[in-house]
């Protein structure tokens, strides 16, 4: 096996905390955007999606803030017991951490098709505004340009 030094699971602090800071502000644009929605028309199924929408992706940040998180504790564990001399602790903890960081970045890879969910209810949306108006004047439908 691999001597692990204290300096390897330390690579990881920028990396881990960079995506904690990016995972909060995710939340907090989330979050904006949701009180902002809390106006719009709950009978429109369209509005419905959208709720449901930031329900699962509230959950899926949440998720990930928590396994980023245990991420970064494990790795710091894992430095504490390399300092003191337990290798194989060490190591093994320090796979933990990398699974657990792993499967945070997956959590975020999902938030983001769901965010695209979201962005293309918006899109119909706008392509309903831009058919009304085209009807209105009298046009055919409203194509976007290719």
């Amino acid at each position: 096996m691999m001597q692990l030094s204290l300096t390897t699971p330390a690579l990881l602090f920028p990396a881990i905390s960079l995506l904690l800071l990016a995972y909060t502000n995710r939340f907090l644009t989330l979050a904006t955007v949701v009180r902002a929605f809390s106006e719009a028309d709950l009978t429109n199924e369209r509005t419905v999606r959208q709720v449901v929408n930031f329900r699962r992706r509230i959950s899926l940040i949440k998720q990930m803030q928590a396994f980023g998180v245990g991420s970064f504790l494990f790795c710091v564990i894992c430095m504490f017991l390399v300092h003191m001399g337990y290798q194989h602790s060490g190591s093994i903890l320090f796979a933990i951490s990398l699974l657990m960081l792993a499967y945070s970045l997956a959590l975020s890879v999902w938030e983001i098709r769901i965010s695209a969910e979201a962005i293309n209810i918006h899109l119909e949306v706008i392509e309903q505004k831009c058919d009304e108006q085209k009807r209105k004047a009298g046009k055919s439908r409203w194509r976007p340009r290719k």
